[in-house]
């Protein structure tokens, strides 16, 4: 497999203003995390808010250094690497969709400038050279040539989602890393740009990584979906698997949630509190929201496990069974005290 960037045995600890005077509470944002994404592939990043989506995707391009753990990014790891070089190599070599275009945009500089700027940082070409690579950016996204001059604030949601989408492509990166890149927009434009980033990864040859909550919309897009909770990857599935094959409970009881047109929703119920990210649990980080959870959950957080297809790994001491469906799960859980 010809790895663009390999995540291995990240950790991500954050000092929290909580605690005693002396000693400060710590976030634990991201454990143990371990996660290979190859050229021309689209990898999924599922989970509730704060269990580590965007942590992980702050990981990949280069923003958020981990307390331990590598990150490589064409075999090399990128917190070795001396500062320019790292910023030279992030900043050609992978592109970023923020969840808000509107502020990720300077307010005051036209699209020709936005979309300019990456190929002037690192001094891409001439100057006729640049102002037609911007022109290439703006048709390959399906911007009209008109919106040249025109500020973020006079373009439409998704008018701007495409300018970022195309300042993220300016340099040719080899992965795109997409963080929530629909979520603020309305429903008929989410389609639009989701379809342009399926189409863009296609003809480019991109790898990318997608990460939203939009759960049924990552198991359209992507090859491969991971599952996250409390900062730990707890499953890896292929996308077509992740429905009705998922082993791991909580990724079960995630998309149980969504309903799907041709079967109504039957949702498995999850009680219990939802745990602190400060203090996490002992053992398996679910087990106080699980109902398979016994006396070895709480003492021992279980390693990967295969499953019975290629690429279908889970952590999981009670993993779910195959062939048992979403609505024996839930009649199940519902049976438990």
């Amino acid at each position: 497999m010809n790895a663009v960037v390999e995540v291995r045995d990240v950790h991500v600890v954050h000092k929290a203003r909580s605690g005693g005077l002396f000693r400060r509470d710590r976030v634990y944002a991201l454990t143990g995390a371990d996660l290979t994404v190859a050229a021309g592939e689209t990898v999924g990043v599922v989970g509730e808010s704060g269990c580590g989506k965007s942590t992980l995707a702050r990981v990949l391009v280069g923003v958020q250094r981990p307390t331990s753990g590598t990150v490589a990014f064409r075999g090399r790891d990128l917190w070795t690497m001396p500062p320019a070089e790292r910023r030279t190599t992030v900043g050609a070599g992978v592109g970023m969709v923020f969840q808000d275009p509107s502020t990720a945009m300077n307010r005051r500089l036209p699209v020709r400038r936005i979309l300019r700027d990456p190929l002037d940082v690192h001094q891409r070409g001439t100057r006729p050279e640049r102002e037609d690579r911007v022109r290439e950016l703006m048709a390959l996204v399906g911007l009209p040539r008109a919106l040249a001059d025109a500020l973020p604030g006079q373009l439409s949601g998704g008018q701007r989602q495409r300018v970022a989408i195309a300042r993220a492509l300016a340099l040719d990166p080899a992965l795109v890393v997409a963080d929530e890149p629909t979520s603020a927009l309305d429903v008929s434009v989410r389609a639009q740009i989701l379809n342009l980033l399926l189409d863009l990864k296609e003809r480019l040859g991109l790898a990318l990584v997608f990460v939203s909550h939009d759960i049924q919309t990552v198991r359209r897009m992507s090859d491969r979906v991971i599952t996250m909770y409390l900062g730990r990857i707890v499953e890896e599935t292929p996308a077509d698997r992740v429905t009705g094959a998922a082993r791991h409970p909580y990724t079960r009881a995630l998309f149980s949630a969504t309903p799907g047109l041709l079967d109504p929703i039957d949702p498995i119920p999850l009680t219990g509190p939802v745990p602190s990210a400060t203090r996490p649990p002992s053992g398996c980080p679910f087990r106080t929201r699980c109902w398979k959870a016994d006396g070895l959950c709480a003492e021992v957080m279980p390693e990967f496990s295969a499953a019975s297809r290629p690429g279908h790994r889970y952590r999981c001491h009670h993993p779910v069974q195959e062939e048992e469906t979403t609505r024996d799960l839930a009649d199940l859980a519902r049976q438990e005290p």
